[in-house]
Formats: structure tokens, sequence, C-alpha cells
């Protein structure tokens, strides 16, 4: 019984490509049609994931789970007396750090300048961005360090001139190709022993759609914000709290439990504003999406198309053939078995525009991976469903000319000329 399934499967098989050679150009037009919607299925498939991972990848170099707080200068009422000082202390600090907030798991104070001080060596000078911090910033902001080591908390508690510097700072002082490693660079009028180098980050795909993060991430000195503090002249304000929350989820849990902290430790003379990676993330999500569904409506179209040409060679196809539909249902032929012949055809047809259409999206992937430089690998998911996708057009679109062919009456098929 099983050896005479597979004869038969065989037999309709090949019946399917006999009758696909006799319509040569009509089956052509249908196959690049069905080849063109698989490949647009799995370029846009690809793109959209190798676009994930690579807005990920950036915004990754903030910190998924980064929370920054810092005084709210706005000020409602024209009237009221702008007070003075960013609203955040030493203190302030310790006791986001100590435990007060549940859902903040690290955190960092950042001092910055308005007008920064001088960075140099020799005659040699740096554009960069000062930032007075603590040994918790690297790892909220997924750094790491390439060279040397990072900032620690004895650094910290035990007032050190050091630096931890970006890769673009270092060629900017010593040259390209050099090593800073224990060498001394001037911030202002104060010493600064360098002894640690951050990787290289990359930010231009954000940077190019005018995204977060403005400022180049390899222009960084970090020192002891302690130090910084006594570098701009002893002041002791923080402006800028970056704190890491237990998940991306928690960030605007935590950044209210912030927020509430600072402004029960000042009696609500200050008000603060946060912002979270919550945004990008969901702007991200929502722009993949879109151009997802474009691409989605595009391959749609697409086989739409191929399908209408499938149907359209097996409506002919059963007109062509009415009479040898007719002798087979005399000889004992029943519904089911031409039925099953004609769903053959399309099936078959629209499984070597899907074959096709699978080489030419999975060859698309690599070249525009080649050309972008993006990860752009078609994943296994996206070829299977492709395939299945070609497959059910075929179905779809064979079923009413099979079906139409299966009801004919013998003797009507037997007359007709």
């Amino acid at each position: 019984m099983h050896s005479f399934r597979l004869a038969s499967i065989y037999e309709l098989f090949s019946q399917a490509i006999l009758a696909i050679r006799d319509n040569r150009l009509r089956t052509l037009l249908s196959v690049v049609g069905i080849m063109l919607g698989i490949a647009a299925v799995i370029v846009v498939g690809t793109i959209s994931k190798g676009g994930r991972i690579a807005i990920y990848k950036e915004l990754e170099t903030f910190g998924l789970r980064s929370v920054w707080i810092s005084r709210d200068w706005q000020n409602a009422d024209p009237r009221r007396v702008v007070r003075r000082g960013t609203g955040i202390s030493a203190d302030d600090y310790l006791a986001i750090r100590e435990g007060c907030c549940p859902h903040v798991t690290l955190a960092s104070p950042i001092v910055r300048a308005r007008k920064q001080p001088l960075i140099r060596v020799g005659e040699n000078y740096s554009l960069s961005n000062i930032y007075g911090v603590n040994e918790s910033y690297l790892n909220i902001n997924n750094d790491s360090v390439s060279r040397g080591r990072p900032l620690r908390a004895a650094d910290i508690k035990q007032g050190r001139f050091v630096a931890v510097v970006g890769t673009e700072v270092q060629d900017d002082l010593f040259g390209q190709n050099s090593n800073a490693i224990g060498r001394d660079i001037r911030i202002g009028k104060y010493k600064f022993k360098v002894i640690g180098i951050m990787s290289p980050k990359s930010r231009d795909f954000l940077a190019s759609i005018g995204s977060i993060g403005g400022q180049n991430a390899n222009k960084r000195i970090l020192i002891p914000y302690n130090i910084y503090q006594r570098v701009l002249g002893g002041k002791k304000d923080i402006n800028t709290i970056q704190a890491q929350a237990s998940s991306l989820e928690q960030s605007e849990t935590a950044k209210s439990q912030i927020i509430d902290t600072l402004i029960r430790r000042n009696s609500g003379r200050y008000k603060y504003k946060g912002h979270t990676m919550t945004k990008w993330v969901d702007t991200a999500n929502n722009i993949l999406q879109g151009v997802s569904w474009i691409g989605i409506v595009a391959a749609s179209v697409s086989l739409i198309v191929g399908g209408i040409g499938i149907m359209n060679i097996m409506s002919t196809s059963v007109v062509e053939r009415t009479r040898e539909i007719g002798i087979r249902k005399a000889v004992g032929a029943s519904r089911q078995d031409i039925l099953v012949q004609f769903l053959m055809e399309s099936v078959v047809i629209s499984a070597i525009g899907g074959i096709l259409g699978l080489l030419v999206g999975v060859l698309s992937s690599f070249l525009l991976a080649l050309i972008t430089g993006l990860p752009l690998a078609p994943s296994i998911g996206i070829v299977v469903i492709a395939f299945f996708v070609s497959a059910g057009v075929g179905l779809a679109s064979g079923y009413f000319p099979a079906k139409r062919a299966a009801l004919m009456q013998p003797v009507t098929a037997l007359r007709y000329e």
C-alpha cells in the first residue's frame, strides 16, 4: 500500500511537470511573481532583524537600563525667585546609592562644567568632554577598558588625580597608535595620570537619524567626581545622577523613586526631570515595525500577482484539457483524483518559484550585508515561513480551478471541442 502511494505521487508529479512544460511562458511569468514575492519576504525579514540588532547595539552603548536625573530649570512661576545650585548634593547621591530606591542597582554622579578646562599635553590639546564620575559609571554605560584599568572606589575615596580616556582623546594628545597608559595630561592647571583607555564605541547610525547621543562617545575623559569638583573651584553640586534600573521595564519606576527621594530630601525646594531609554527603545521598535509592514505589503502584492498568474494558468489548463478530464473520469478517475492532479500542478509551479525566491532572497541578504556592513543573515525561521507561504499560495491559487475540473460531468467533458 505504501509503495502504491509513492508511485501515485510520483505519477502525479510527472504529469504536473509535463503540463508545466506545455505552458512554459505562462508558467515562467507566474514563477517570477512568486519568486519576487518570496525573495521580498526574506529580504524584508532579514533587514528588519539586522536593523534591530544594529540599533539595539548602539542603544546599548548608553546602557539600556540607564536613568538620568537632573534639576528641571523651567520656572512655571516667573514671580518666583530661582534658587541657585543643581539641587543634587553628594549626600543625595549617597542616599540614592545606599538603598533608598529598590529598583536602582547602580548609581553614579556626573559632574560637568559649562565651560570646560583646557585639556592638553605639551602643545597638543583635545576638545573633549570631561565627566566627573565614580567607579560604577562604566558598568552603567556598558563601557569597557581596552587597555589599563577602570576607575575604582579607592580612586574616589583617596582623591587620586587619575583619568580614563577615550580612544580619540588618546590620539589627539599623544598621536595615532600611541599608548597613553601611565602618561600625564593637564586639565586646567591640574595634572592627571592616564590609567585606562576606553574601548571605542560607534553611534553612527543614531547620529545619522538625529537621535540621542550627539556627543562623541570616544571623546570622553572620566575622572573622579570629587576631584572634578575641586578642579571647578570647590563646587559641591552634582549636575546629574545616572542610575541603572533593575530592568528596562522598571526604568520609569526607578526614575520616579529617585525623583521622589530628591524632592523629599530637599523639602520640595527644587523640581527634577528624568529620562530613560524606554522612549528610544519604543521609537526604534516602531520604526522597525513600520519598515517591516511596508515590506510585507510590497511582498504580499507580488505574491498576489503570482497567485493570480497561477490561477490563470490553471483555469486555462482546465479549459484546454476538458476532454482529457472527461476521458479520465470515464475510465474510473474520481473527483479527488482530478482535484489532486491539478492541485499538484499549482503547488509545483509555486514550489519552483518559492525555491528560486529562497535562493534570490538569501543571496540578496548576503549581498546587502557586504555592502552595508550590517549583520543581515537570514534566519532559518524566515526561510521556513517563506517556503510555507509559497506552498500556501500554490494551494490557494490552484484550488478553485482544480475544484472546477473535479466537478465536471464526464459526458459534458467528452463532448467539449
